[in-house]
């Protein structure tokens, strides 16, 4: 099959003996980020020590922001990398929530854990109820302060249409906070055209930040004077080393800035977002598309399986299949060399990075599957 993408592999450091589709949790590591990060410790921190500050440690979160930017169509100043998604998903709830004169908070029933969990913690500190409902069946009205919603699901890998719920959102006069965990580096994402509101997103998946890499928050130019956090550190200070006793956010994006951030992850992540250097979105997008087609005609006639993820367009990069014994399929499939993973208490998930994964690595991974079956 044709694979515009065929080149960039190379750029990952991976075991050809390894059949790895569990990008969705954890991306592979990009060759450059080793390199980089053994210049960084060893050069900029073991020699330069503080002075390593004046390196464009400070300046990263939002020079590394403006770089994701790109992948989620949004322009220069309105994005920082900083924290975790669930911290960043605090703020943005919490700045969308506070003072509104409205009743609820509206979370799609499918949502992560996380999601859900800090939603009613938002919801409890604001006053607010909250509601879970289908994203199908939202029922917005002018109770509606919030909706918070997963843009692709994790367990069966749908694929929310952004524009039209974020239309029906705003048709009401509520906000949107959309979690892009699992989509981006999946698909053209365009947050800037769509008028979203808020954004959260995580980069240890298909932006292969690696284990634990700060997560990204989107709050477009409009919003920012308004963007009131309640994690007021010093970080976001408007003079962080003035020292002052009154908090005075920045006037841009800064202001989603807390404490001082995770210079060696954030460079790591820094690092392994050049392997998007010349790639076109549109092609990662086809390439996905296709990988999961593939996966999906060469699995779902096998005995006891049932594919859960859409057969359309609406979908992620990622592979769902239900079986009573997914646990021990998973680990069977591992034993293999065939990396996927569980999702109780019956799901396999597969997902499919479309800069390494290969044509040949999806049917030897279909191929492996069916002989344990």
């Amino acid at each position: 099959m044709n694979d515009p993408l065929a080149h960039v592999r190379a750029l990952f450091d991976l075991d050809d003996d390894v059949v790895y589709l569990d990008g969705n949790s954890l991306g592979a590591p990009p060759r450059a980020v080793a390199e980089r990060m053994a210049h960084v410790v060893r050069h900029q921190w073991g020699r330069r020590l503080i002075r390593g500050w004046s390196e464009g440690w400070w300046e990263a979160p939002q020079r590394v922001g403006d770089r994701i930017g790109r992948l989620v169509g949004a322009a220069p100043g309105q994005v920082v990398v900083a924290d975790s998604t669930s911290v960043n998903l605090f703020k943005a709830l919490m700045a969308a929530a506070r003072g509104s004169d409205r009743a609820e908070i509206v979370v799609d029933a499918g949502t992560f854990p996380t999601d859900g969990y800090l939603a009613r913690s938002v919801a409890e500190l604001t006053g607010l109820a909250l509601r879970s409902a289908p994203p199908d069946r939202l029922e917005l009205t002018e109770r509606t302060a919030v909706v918070l919603l997963n843009h692709v699901d994790y367990r069966t890998g749908r694929l929310l249409d952004m524009a039209a719920l974020t239309e029906r959102a705003h048709a009401v006069g509520a906000k949107v906070v959309w979690d892009l965990c699992h989509s981006v580096g999946v698909l053209p994402i365009e947050l800037d055209a769509l008028g979203v509101d808020l954004a959260v997103g995580c980069t240890y998946k298909f932006l292969n930040g690696g284990p634990g890499s700060p997560a990204f928050l989107y709050v477009p130019t409009a919003a920012q004077p308004s963007f009131e956090q309640p994690l007021t550190g010093w970080n976001g200070h408007r003079e962080p080393f003035a020292m002052a006793e009154d908090y005075r956010p920045d006037p841009g994006v800064a202001r989603a800035r807390v404490g001082t951030p995770d210079i060696l992850s954030l460079l790591a992540l820094d690092a392994a977002l050049d392997v998007w250097d010349g790639v076109a979105l549109a092609d990662v997008r086809a390439k996905g598309l296709a990988l999961t087609a593939h996966f999906m005609a060469l699995v779902e006639d096998l005995s006891g399986i049932e594919v859960i993820t859409p057969r359309d367009e609406w979908r992620g990069h990622q592979v769902s299949l239900r079986h009573p014994e997914a646990r021990r399929l998973t680990g069977e499939l591992a034993d293999r060399q065939v990396i996927g993973d569980h999702r109780p208490p019956d799901v396999l998930r597969f997902g499919f990075a479309p800069l390494y994964n290969t044509f040949d690595e999806t049917e030897r991974a279909a191929t492996t599957l069916a002989k344990l079956l």
